[in-house]
């Protein structure tokens, strides 16, 4: 059992929002212990929004938390760096509704973590133990949780494309693992749903710079993927950014088949309500939080 993590230096970071193609400024601030993720749109009289699943207002192509009718979307790839990278506790300030979405990934985030550090705080970490597997399944996708020791992912994903098809892939959670395995991993998208998309107000800041995009045969952003089967290691992206909205580490395999951010939300929902199938293990094996946690179903 660890203790808790915090920044040891605030982070300034802009860039553009991937589907509001506004240009933000965000500030990552340290905070103190059992205070969670906190974003703060800072354009919007200082609105505090809790990184939880309670705070979920929307899955369509992003991430999006909500309160008090302010937005912050695509928040998946920096509470993937957050959750990657052990940290428990930060605020999150942005004068916009979006997280900025850099190259696509969580590089970026993971590298401005790194050089500005990371210190341990006195509270140690609770963490969520699955003990009985929990499902959900919506037509052709699925994804669950089984007990585990320690935290895995597995993750199938195939689409018809000649680019890449199927691709599969395991692994264990770890701060090296991510930084690794996954945090290079960019966003991927068809050009064929661009129109789509921006017809709805979607991806208006999206370029070759920001996301891999996949023409009918082939990958057209006229670079080589940073990895062979960067498309699954992205969606592990993703689901370590979903996943972390629980609130605390969960030691569990999780399974998932063509899932994606709706399916990633509706399990942790459905771990939260299934109050039998888990507990949490903290240092005094104390469970009086359980009660916090299904309150936010």
């Amino acid at each position: 059992m660890r203790l808790q993590n915090t920044l040891k230096n605030e982070i300034f970071i802009s860039g553009q929002g991937l589907h509001t193609g506004r240009n933000i400024n965000m500030r990552l601030i340290p905070a103190p212990a059992e205070t969670g993720v906190v974003f703060i749109r800072t354009d919007k009289g200082s609105i505090r929004i809790k990184a939880a699943v309670s705070s979920v207002s929307d899955t369509t192509f992003a991430t999006t938390l909500a309160s008090e009718g302010v937005k912050i979307g695509t928040v998946e790839h920096l509470l993937a760096a957050f959750a990657g990278l052990n940290i428990d506790n930060v605020y999150v300030e942005l004068d916009g509704p979006e997280v900025p979405i850099m190259d696509g990934s969580s590089l970026s985030f993971v590298s401005a973590i790194m050089e500005a550090g990371i210190a341990k705080q006195a509270n140690a970490v609770s963490y969520i133990r699955i003990l009985e597997p929990i499902v959900v399944i919506e037509g052709s996708s699925q994804i669950a949780i089984t007990p585990y020791e320690g935290t895995r992912i597995t993750y199938r994903l195939f689409y018809t494309h000649p680019a890449f098809g199927e691709q599969k892939m395991s692994i264990d959670m770890s701060a090296m693992n991510f930084v690794n395995e996954l945090a290079p991993a960019r966003t991927f998208g068809f050009l064929r749903d661009l129109e789509m998309l921006k017809s709805r107000g979607l991806a208006r800041g999206g370029s070759l710079d920001n996301a891999i995009v996949l023409g009918e045969k082939e990958v057209i952003n006229g670079n080589k993927l940073r990895l062979k089967d960067e498309f699954v290691r992205h969606k592990i992206l993703d689901a370590v950014g979903d996943l972390s909205l629980i609130g605390l580490p969960v030691y569990g395999h999780i399974i998932a088949n063509k899932s994606g951010h709706t399916l990633h939300v509706k399990l942790l929902r459905k771990i939260l309500l299934f109050r039998d199938s888990w507990e949490i293990v903290s240092p005094s094996m104390v469970t009086s939080s359980a009660s916090e946690l299904a309150a936010q179903v």
